[in-house]
């Protein structure tokens, strides 16, 4: 895709690298941790191999799986109680497809024989805390290439760094999986705000779909790729279950979407070559895979009764934008969002989901007319602008609907579901201006890196908020892409769009003075509002960020199903950080601090 220049000046301390500091920085990472295991990884593979062994691949044969679940609770004296898991990381293989060799993997599980791709989905009760130990047992060198060029974790004595973070958990800095906070195989090497094995998630937040993945400072895209991603769901039936929703293991069903490509071998494909190889050896923007993979398995099928399904979508994929309908014309009922129900449900035929955003839906499969249903996807990739996509990547699974009609389904949509603080966009203490930027090569014309404000991850923080305010954080997208806006701990909704019209005097203006203040952002966002659908009123932990828009967000620093502040120190250290999700532009540098201070 066709991308602009970059819209404001970059700070000296981050020129890009050029073939001599290259070298030196190579030769650098080959004495001191040759035994780090950098990899230029295998010769490039082009797009047409790539696709030609995904096409040799037949859909719909592998049955959806249903990955096992570990309680995050125990039961005493009959009622719920803390609980405490040990969790690993580890090296092992795993078969996509039925026709695809073993592909090799880093998966979570409670050991190498009983880990999957994608992770156990953990299911935690609201109020009820869970300590995680998180052990790494993964090998001394990374299956996947990685750029040693971007800032990134590179331990000294070999192994790879990984650190885990519960997305959209409400728990102590200490708990968050902060990117500085990695660790080698038996802790053998520590990031620097490294300070426990064991994460407390005291659960406290509004019943939902969650999920954790690694988040190694300059590795996040690599190990996710790898497969260290899984689904965390967090009931509360007191609250869940006089809304009649569909329930139990059969009927509420997680999906965990993740696209990848493979070489014939099995193993994943991961681009080796950087889009500036002088500057950055491996890293390019954005990562497509040709095959769409749901829980584990490339394009599976599921058997479905007539009657209603509750499905949990998570896109785990790392740039990939899904836009899904099913081909029968049967709607998405759709309850909810991140941790948040709706306050009722809204009917679309079409999901846009951002990475790492989630969906809650309910398909009704009494209605449909056909006996198959296709789960197709339409989003351009990049999003929006880019590549239409294909007939491998435009189907995600089918759905086989059984004849009969099942009569003793009591499951239902209700008119109203739950409600939350109102979003009182004038109760805002704060007002921010949050700017994004994409900056280019001068030599090629592509992308070197992205930041926000102009920024690093390792320049202070300047979004301090206090615990239990609340913020409007005006979000302007100065690239051409849509990016998927994450806050650690915080919950936010976006309330509206505007259009920047002017743009180009605007981002000149920014270039000069990283200020939008001073360069006039309220006379350039006037443009046309666009709303926010209705299906994403609610309080979210990823908002998208149209290009060419400021987006206005409004964030929330408290519960919002009780309107009260965290039963812990939001202020402690290591703080916590938001970021594009993204998780090519997250690496390189699109992530900065956030700091709640007293």
């Amino acid at each position: 895709m066709q991308r602009q220049q970059a819209a404001a000046a970059r700070p000296a301390e981050m020129v890009p690298v050029r073939a001599a500091q290259l070298a030196a920085l190579l030769l650098l990472v080959a004495v001191v941790g040759g035994t780090a295991g950098f990899r230029p990884g295998p010769p490039p593979v082009s797009g047409e191999t790539l696709e030609k062994v995904a096409a040799s691949l037949e859909m719909y044969v592998d049955v959806l799986p249903q990955m096992p679940k570990l309680l995050g609770y125990s039961i005493k004296y009959g009622r719920p109680a803390p609980a405490h898991l040990t969790i690993g990381m580890y090296q092992k293989k795993w078969k996509f497809h039925r026709d695809l060799p073993a592909t090799t993997v880093f998966v979570f599980g409670t050991s190498a024989e009983s880990a999957t791709f994608p992770g156990p989905t953990i299911e935690a009760l609201q109020g009820v805390p869970l300590w995680v130990t998180w052990e790494n047992h993964l090998p001394d060198r990374h299956i996947l290439p990685w750029d040693p060029t971007v800032p990134t974790a590179i331990p000294r004595a070999g192994g790879v760094p990984t650190v885990v973070h519960l997305h959209g958990g409400v728990h102590p800095p200490q708990s968050d999986g902060s990117a500085l906070a990695w660790f080698t195989a038996g802790f053998r090497e520590r990031g620097t705000k490294w300070t426990t094995p064991t994460y407390a998630y005291p659960n406290v937040q509004s019943p939902g779909v969650l999920w954790y993945h690694d988040h190694a400072l300059g590795l996040t895209r690599a190990n996710l790729l790898a497969g260290l991603l899984g689904a965390y769901v967090l009931r509360n039936p007191a609250v869940e279950a006089p809304l009649g929703l569909p329930f139990g293991d059969e009927f509420d069903r997680v999906l965990v979407l993740a696209d990848r490509s493979f070489y014939a071998d099995g193993s994943i494909y991961m681009n080796c070559t950087g889009d500036n190889p002088d500057i950055h050896p491996q890293w390019q923007p954005e990562y497509f895979g040709e095959a769409i993979t749901v829980n584990g398995k490339a394009w599976p099928f599921l058997p479905v009764a007539r009657r209603r399904y509750r499905f949990r979508i998570i896109n785990t994929s790392n740039a990939r934008l899904f836009n899904l309908s099913l081909s029968n014309g049967l709607p998405f009922h759709v309850i909810g969002s991140d941790t948040s129900y709706l306050t009722e449900p809204v009917v679309v035929t079409h999901l846009l989901i951002a990475v790492a955003e989630t969906f809650d839906v309910v398909v009704d499969f009494s209605e449909s007319a056909a006996p198959e249903a296709e789960l197709v996807n339409t989003a351009p990739y990049p999003f929006p602008d880019g590549d239409a996509p294909n007939d491998l990547n435009g189907k995600v699974m089918k759905f086989v609907v059984e004849p009969a009609k099942v009569w003793d389904d009591h499951s239902r949509v209700p008119a109203r579901l739950l409600e939350y603080v109102k979003v009182a966009e004038e109760e805002a203490v704060q007002r921010r201006y949050i700017v994004m930027y994409e900056y280019e090569d001068e030599a090629t014309g592509n992308p070197t890196h992205l930041y926000i404000n102009g920024k690093r991850l390792e320049d202070p923080a300047t979004e301090t908020p206090r615990p239990g305010t609340t913020e409007v954080w005006e979000v302007i997208n100065l690239t051409q892409d849509n990016h998927p806006l994450h806050l650690h701990l915080a919950t936010f909704q976006a309330v509206r769009a505007r259009e920047l019209v002017g743009v180009e005097e605007f981002k000149s203006c920014m270039t000069k003075l990283n200020d939008a203040v001073k360069c006039g952002v309220g006379q350039h966002a006037v443009g046309e509002e666009v709303a926010v659908p209705e299906h994403e009123r609610t309080w979210k932990n990823v908002v998208k960020i149209s290009p060419g828009f400021m987006t206005t967000v409004v964030v929330k620093f408290l519960m919002v199903d009780t309107g009260r502040t965290y039963p812990f120190d939001a202020t402690a250290e290591p703080g916590y950080v938001y970021h594009c999700h993204i998780l090519d532009h997250e690496d390189n540098a699109m992530i900065r601090p956030l700091k709640l201070i007293k």
